[in-house]
C-alpha cells in the first residue's frame, strides 16, 4: 500500500470544518477510492478555541497558516481562507515553491490570479485544484475540463449564486419585496451581513470567469466580465415576466463569437419552458453547449459545508491517485488571449418597464425614440390606474444592439412624463 497522502487545512470555517468531518467519517472509503490513506496532519485558523463541532485535537495546530507550506510531512495544502489577495495568495504561492499541491475553494483567488498561479503550479510539477470554487457540489470543472474534452464548446451559462436564486425565487413565488427576502436570507445565514458580493453579481462573475477559461481554453479575464446585480428587480417585474411567459434569473453567460469572448452576469428573463427557469431556491445549475455532445445541464447545491467539502475531497482524491491535468485544461502557456466583446456590442431582445404619467402623446414620444435608435417593438402591456397616477408601460423589443438600447433609454428617461428610471431586463432565448 502506498504511503498516506498528508494534508494541511488552512481555514476551519464552514467548509474547513465540513472537510475535516468528511475525511474523518469516510476515511475507509476514501482510502479504497484513492488507493492510499488520506490523513489530515496539520490545521490553521484564526481562533483555536472556536466551537466548530469537530475535534481538532488530533492535528498539529499552527497559528500562522504560512507554516503549513514549509512542513516536511505535508503533501497538500488546502486553502479555505478566502479572499483574492493577502494570506490566501501568499500561502498558495509558498506551497508551490515548496513543492506542495494546493486545493482551494477560493473563487476570487482563481478568478483574479489563476493564470499566474497556474504557471507557478505547472513549473513546480504540482496540482492547483479548485473544483469547489464554482457551483459547490456540482462537478462542473471536471465535466468541462475532462468529461467534455473532446468537444469544442461555444457557450456555458448558469445560475451561479444560490443567494440570488433564493431571493428571486421567493420574490416570484410569494410576491415579496427584494429587501424583505434579503433580510430573511441574512437571518438564515444564506447571505452575509454585507451581501454585496452576492446580490451585486460579483460572486457569480468570479465563477463565470473561471468557467469561461476552462470551457474555451482562454486566459482567465475577470476584468472583462460585465456585471450587474439584482437590487433593481421588483415584484412588479416578476408579475409581468410571468404574464409574458418568462421567469427572472441571475445568470452568468459566456459565449464565443466571431469577434471574441462575451462574458456577462445580469438578471435575465428566461422562457418558462427551459430547464433553468425551474431551478429554484438556493440551487445552482450550469449548462454547456458543445459541438458533439450537444447541451448538458447539471444542477445541485452551490454552497454549504457538505457540498463544498465534497468537491474539495474530490480534488484531494485525484491528487492521491496521481491524476494531474493542466489547471485550466491546457498548459498555462497555451491558454489563448481571447479578445473580450464589450457589453455595448451585445445583441438580444429586451424587456422595458416605464412608469408613466398617463396623458395623450406619451406612447408616441416613446416609440419615436425607439425608432430613432433602430429599436423595434414586439409587444406593449399597459395597466390603468386612477387619473393622475403613474401607470406601468411594459414593452418587449425585438433583437437590438445594447448600445442602441441604452441610448434609447437615456432619451426616454428625459421625457417629462417618465417618473422613474426605466427598468431594462435582457431576454435570453436559451
Amino acid at each position: 500500500m502506498s504511503e498516506p497522502l498528508k494534508i494541511a487545512v488552512a481555514g476551519l470555517g464552514t467548509v474547513g470544518a465540513g472537510l475535516v468531518r468528511l475525511i474523518s467519517e469516510r476515511s475507509e472509503d476514501l482510502e479504497i477510492r484513492a488507493g492510499r490513506a488520506i490523513e489530515i496532519t496539520a490545521v490553521s485558523a484564526r481562533d483555536r478555541t472556536a466551537e466548530r463541532g469537530i475535534d481538532i485535537a488530533p492535528y498539529a495546530w499552527h497559528d500562522d497558516p504560512l507554516h503549513l507550506a514549509v512542513l516536511d510531512d505535508i503533501d497538500v495544502v488546502v486553502e479555505l481562507i478566502g479572499g483574492s489577495d493577502g494570506i490566501a495568495k501568499t500561502l498558495t504561492e509558498a506551497a508551490f515553491e515548496n513543492g506542495k499541491h494546493v486545493v482551494t475553494a477560493n473563487k476570487a483567488l482563481v478568478a483574479h490570479h489563476g493564470l499566474g498561479l497556474a504557471h507557478k503550479a505547472e513549473a513546480a510539477g504540482v496540482s492547483f485544484s479548485y473544483e469547489a470554487a464554482v457551483a459547490g457540489g456540482i462537478p462542473i470543472i471536471k465535466s468541462l475540463r475532462e468529461g467534455l474534452a473532446g468537444n469544442s464548446l461555444h457557450r456555458v451559462y448558469g445560475i451561479l449564486n444560490g443567494t440570488c436564486n433564493y431571493i428571486l425565487t421567493a420574490m416570484s413565488e410569494q410576491g415579496r419585496e427584494f429587501e424583505d427576502v434579503l433580510a430573511e436570507c441574512q437571518k438564515l445565514g444564506y447571505a452575509e451581513a454585507d451581501p454585496s458580493f452576492d446580490i451585486d453579481g460579483i460572486d457569480a462573475a468570479h465563477k463565470l470567469a473561471i468557467l469561461a477559461s476552462v470551457a474555451f481554453g482562454g486566459e482567465v479575464n475577470f476584468d472583462a466580465v460585465h456585471v450587474e446585480g439584482i437590487r433593481h428587480i421588483s415584484p412588479m417585474d416578476m408579475q409581468f415576466a410571468e404574464e409574458l411567459g418568462y421567469r427572472i434569473k441571475l445568470l452568468g453567460i459566456a459565449s464565443i463569437r466571431a469577434d471574441g469572448l462575451e462574458q456577462r452576469v445580469h438578471p435575465c428573463m428566461v422562457p418558462v419552458d427551459t430547464p433553468i427557469a425551474h431551478v429554484s431556491g438556493s440551487l445552482n445549475a450550469v449548462v454547456a453547449d458543445g459541438d458533439f455532445v450537444g447541451t448538458i445541464v447539471q444542477e445541485g447545491p452551490g454552497a454549504g459545508a457538505g457540498p463544498t467539502a465534497s468537491a474539495v475531497a474530490a480534488d484531494i482524491i485525484d491528487i492521491a491517485r496521481g491524476l494531474r491535468v493542466p489547471t485550466f485544461g491546457v498548459p498555462a502557456g497555451q491558454l489563448k488571449a481571447i479578445a473580450p466583446v464589450p457589453m455595448q456590442r451585445h445583441t438580444g431582445a429586451y424587456y422595458i418597464r416605464l412608469m408613466v404619467v398617463d396623458k395623450p402623446g406619451v406612447l408616441a414620444d416613446i416609440t419615436a425614440v425607439l425608432r430613432d435608435h433602430a429599436v423595434s417593438m414586439e409587444s406593449v402591456l399597459q395597466r390603468t390606474r386612477d387619473p393622475g397616477e403613474p401607470v406601468p408601460v411594459v414593452m418587449t423589443v425585438h433583437e437590438a444592439e445594447e448600445a442602441s438600447m441604452t441610448g434609447a433609454l437615456e432619451e426616454i428617461a428625459a421625457i417629462g412624463a417618465i417618473v422613474e428610471t426605466p427598468r431594462m431586463i435582457r431576454i435570453e432565448s436559451l
